[in-house]
């Protein structure tokens, strides 16, 4: 049900247009009870994107990335973040964009992929919706290093690990990044339960 006749835009203020863009929105915002409450919300645009889980049933593996996150960092994270690979999507559609960026990343050609869901990850402040995909991968599908984007400042490891291992790292902490939380989970419900 559309809350578009709840919402009125007063106020737009651009605060930052840098590396992604930052907007202060004064609006008003009609109450359950009828009266409409003056409301100021900073939000941040980046775009986009798309993640996926590259899994192999038969072994009980998946491919993960690891990679240096100054936000994570300054919020205590004192190691590289463990992550399912990731990118904008850059006005690509969210198949074909996760399907260049885990060759990017990982060096996988992905064949078959599939969108499980899709999630607004911090819908207080970031206007960001990711896709969420998976898609199997045999060991020969691997044709180049990966590593990512240097010119972008991208140094991303590759790691392969049993599925069990993932899902023990989440429980230790060692894991913390939601989408990657949130698509291990979805492989232990849904993907390996039977195998």
């Amino acid at each position: 049900m559309s809350i578009a006749h709840r919402i009125k835009v007063e106020d737009v203020q651009i605060l930052s247009n840098d590396w992604y863009l930052l907007k202060k929105t004064t609006f008003s915002f009609l109450r359950e009870d009828g009266t409409w409450q003056k409301q100021s919300r900073e939000t941040y645009d980046r775009g986009n994107g798309a993640t996926i889980l590259l899994y192999d049933l038969a072994r009980r593996t998946v491919i993960l990335t690891k990679q240096f996150r100054y936000p994570a960092f300054v919020n205590g994270h004192d190691e590289l973040l463990i992550e399912t690979p990731a990118g904008l999507l850059d006005n690509a559609e969210p198949e074909a964009r996760i399907r260049a960026e885990t060759e990017e990343e990982t060096g996988f050609m992905v064949r078959d992929v599939r969108q499980v869901f899709d999630a607004f990850m911090s819908p207080g402040s970031v206007t960001e919706r990711l896709h969420f995909f998976v898609g199997e991968y045999q060991p020969g599908d691997r044709t180049s290093a990966g590593g990512g984007n240097v010119e972008e400042g991208e140094e991303i490891g590759v790691m392969e690990m049993g599925i069990d291992d993932a899902l023990a790292m989440i429980v230790s902490g060692t894991i913390r990044d939601g989408k990657t939380i949130m698509l291990l989970q979805y492989a232990a419900l849904n993907l390996f339960k039977d195998a």
